[in-house]
């Protein structure tokens, strides 16, 4: 792998891995978003709303995402007569795959809050917002925290399928460098160490964090956490 070629040629580099990370970015807020609105439809009381919810995240998740780029880049400008860049439509399709995803682990984290915590806040007659703001959210937030970071990892490998479309992210940056070079080698080498510097701080994190989660799930409660004192021996002894 030549070195210097890639440090004469960095100034490309750079600039894909800054699209790359602004697809991550966009997209990411466009899954967050529509992740958190097709979870509460997904729970809600209204019938309808969860059968959109289960047909939304059936579609997204059955569908090639490679397929919905295409649609989106080349279909949406036919029917609408209008023009769409390759990053934005990429860049939501990507969010709304990503939220049908993220629908799920949201639900999953509410499901996996105790039922006795939310009877409890029932019970001291909380309504609906305080209920889920200050009872429920918080420990499902906890929970999904691991499984979120460790999807994001994976959505910052699936912006390299834009570059089907023409988007100049790293992956196309580094196909059109080797192409004027014929170093194909030298700079897919390149990228694939920069995506895994990228992705491996965050998988590393993403495991640390279901490891701190798990030790503080099997933790054992401490008394004193609710203003108890624990008896030892000698006090049970002198008070008999």
């Amino acid at each position: 792998m030549d070195i210097d070629l890639i440090l004469r040629n960095s100034g490309a580099l750079f600039d894909g891995a800054k699209i790359t990370l602004a697809i991550t970015f966009v997209g990411a807020v466009i899954a967050i978003v529509g992740g958190s609105a097709i979870c509460a439809m997904r729970i809600s009381s209204v019938g309808a709303l969860r059968v959109f919810a289960r047909a939304y995240i059936l579609f997204f998740r059955v569908t090639p995402e490679v397929i919905l780029i295409f649609w989106a880049y080349y279909c949406i400008p036919l029917i609408f007569a209008t023009t769409v860049s390759g990053f934005w439509s990429g860049t939501v399709v990507l969010g709304l795959i990503g939220a049908a995803y993220l629908a799920e682990i949201f639900r999953a984290g509410i499901q996996a809050v105790p039922q006795g915590q939310k009877e409890a806040a029932e019970a001291l007659g909380l309504r609906a917002f305080p209920k889920w703001s200050f009872v429920i959210l918080p420990q499902a937030l906890k929970l999904v925290i691991a499984p979120l970071v460790n999807y994001f990892s994976e959505f910052l490998k699936n912006t390299t399928l834009l570059s089907a479309i023409g988007v100049m992210d790293l992956t196309l940056q580094a196909y059109l460098l080797g192409g004027q070079t014929y170093q194909y080698i030298t700079f897919l080498s390149a990228i694939a160490i920069i995506y895994f510097a990228m992705i491996f701080p965050v998988t590393l994190y993403a495991r640390h964090l279901e490891a701190r989660l798990s030790n503080r799930s099997t933790r054992p409660t401490s008394w004193r956490g609710f203003g108890f004192r624990r008896r030892s021996t000698q006090d049970i002894v002198s008070k008999a």
